[in-house]
């Protein structure tokens, strides 16, 4: 025997091992570099927020977020081809390689549709355009959507190893069976699009619902969140939505207050014309006032049981609690101004004449002649 020539055996198994110690290398190289750059670009993060590069601090986050799925993916896929393979196994394994490969690439994708909302919140912003802060959300998920799609008919086509055109054949054909079965998605759908084009409120704005007062938070394909004044999460289907009657109180360009001030019916008529014109002096020129629309104050009726000044004033701009502490102002300046001017201000009452009371004798209905 050869003492210089190895055995077949030998030689195979030396290469065996040789090519598993390669693929445990890379392996092991792709998660260096993959932790590696994620370390980097989250470092870079903070220095480009610094410099006001904000997009691409958030492409730097979306990034760290795969990329250390991405060298996975394509350093095993590297790795492997340095093994010898059984042909039974060969179609499986490149399979699910391409498979793995398909979905790093998707959620890297996936992950700087990111960078595209942040860009247009900032467009938003700088053009102070309304539709905008409602249609920001729809773009991001429905490019979201997108691209999962994509990775889906990627991967279907790589299991399957048919073209495209043939699996949306075959979607096509249960596409009634699939619309059948979504019937309300579909109508919500297309409620958020009738919402769109209609534009009835914006996200922030005020709006009263089926005498619920809430604020939008979100539109989204679906569905519409509303956050009520209580603190509830209102969660209204876009279908349905679009078909409600609804109140954006955010859009309107006042608050209109109307209240009466009942006096005594044993107020003088001088005092009364006083009363008027002590209410007419208080909202004069008031805070938030508008020349088109001046307060008005009439004493506009006889009540069963008082005289009725019946009060009106625009209150701008229509910001609530501005509003409600102007109308606490109000009201005390016409307290202490009626108490001043010894004017009592008038609550129900009733007098019950009792029969037998001397007093307050009961001669409902007897003539002058019984009277006597």
């Amino acid at each position: 025997m050869d003492l210089l020539t190895e055995p077949a055996e030998y030689v195979f198994v030396g290469n065996e091992i040789w090519r598993i110690a390669v693929l445990i290398i890379i392996i092991a190289l792709a998660l260096f570099f993959g932790k590696l750059s994620k370390y980097f670009l989250g470092r870079l993060k903070p220095k480009f927020e610094q410099r006001g590069r904000r997009l691409l601090a958030v492409a730097a986050e979306s990034a760290s977020m795969s990329v250390t799925f991405l060298f996975f993916a394509f350093g095993l896929r590297l790795a492997i081809s340095f093994l010898i393979v059984p042909e039974a196994f060969q179609s499986l394994l490149y399979t699910t390689l391409e498979l793995l490969i398909v979905l790093a690439i998707g959620h890297f994708v996936y992950r700087q549709v990111d960078v595209l909302d942040a860009w247009l919140k900032g467009f938003a912003k700088s053009e102070s355009t309304n539709i905008d802060d409602m249609l920001i959300p729809i773009v991001g998920k429905s490019i979201r959507v997108a691209v999962v799609i994509l990775i889906i008919l990627q991967a279907a086509q790589t299991l399957s190893d048919q073209p495209i055109t043939s699996i949306l054949a075959g979607i096509g054909i249960g596409g009634l069976a699939l619309g059948l079965a979504a019937q309300d998605t579909i109508r919500n759908f297309f409620g958020s699009l009738m919402i769109f084009a209609d534009k009835p409120f914006n996200v922030g704005e005020l709006i009263n619902l089926d005498d619920k007062l809430g604020v939008i938070t979100e539109v989204g394909v679906r569905t519409t969140k509303i956050k009520t004044l209580d603190g509830h999460m209102l969660t209204v289907p876009n279908g349905n939505l679009a078909n409600m009657t609804i109140h954006n109180i955010g859009k309107r360009p006042f608050i209109r207050r109307v209240f009466d001030v009942t006096i005594t019916y044993d107020t003088p008529p001088d005092k009364v014309e006083r009363a008027v014109e002590i209410l007419k002096e208080i909202l004069d020129n008031h805070e938030g006032m508008n020349e088109d629309l001046p307060p008005r104050v009439y004493f506009d009726d006889l009540n069963a049981d008082s005289l009725n000044l019946k009060c009106f004033y625009w209150f701008h701009p229509p910001d609530y609690w501005q509003y409600m502490g102007f109308t606490e102002k109000v009201n005390q300046e016409i307290i202490t101004r009626f108490n001043k001017e010894g004017i009592d201000f008038a609550f129900p009452t009733q007098t019950i004449h009792l029969a037998g009371d001397k007093k307050r004798p009961l001669d409902v209905g007897l003539n002058k002649s019984d009277k006597n």
